[in-house]
């Protein structure tokens, strides 16, 4: 057990251009070795490209695309047996 207790979460700062928290989110995401102007290169792409095909705001669109990712339900395990299904 810790005797500092836990550890505050820390807010996320939206980001620069689109000041959206949760494009900040999938640039972390993308990220790899601390390349961050590459991650942020590839998902400002990815949204440039996304608003000239659908000519609706990327960040919608993103909300939309992550919404729809999302399990519906939560699928808990069971076991049986010495099983776990």
């Amino acid at each position: 057990m810790p005797r500092k207790g836990a550890a505050s979460r820390r807010e996320i700062d939206p980001d620069p251009i689109y000041q959206n928290q949760l494009v900040t989110q999938l640039i972390n995401k993308v990220l790899l070795s601390g390349k961050r102007g590459l991650s942020e290169r590839i998902v400002y792409k990815a949204l440039e490209d996304i608003s000239e095909k659908t000519a609706n705001d990327p960040t919608i669109t993103l909300k939309r695309a992550v919404e729809n990712a999302r399990p519906l339900l939560e699928v808990r395990s069971r076991r049986v047996g010495g099983a776990t299904y």
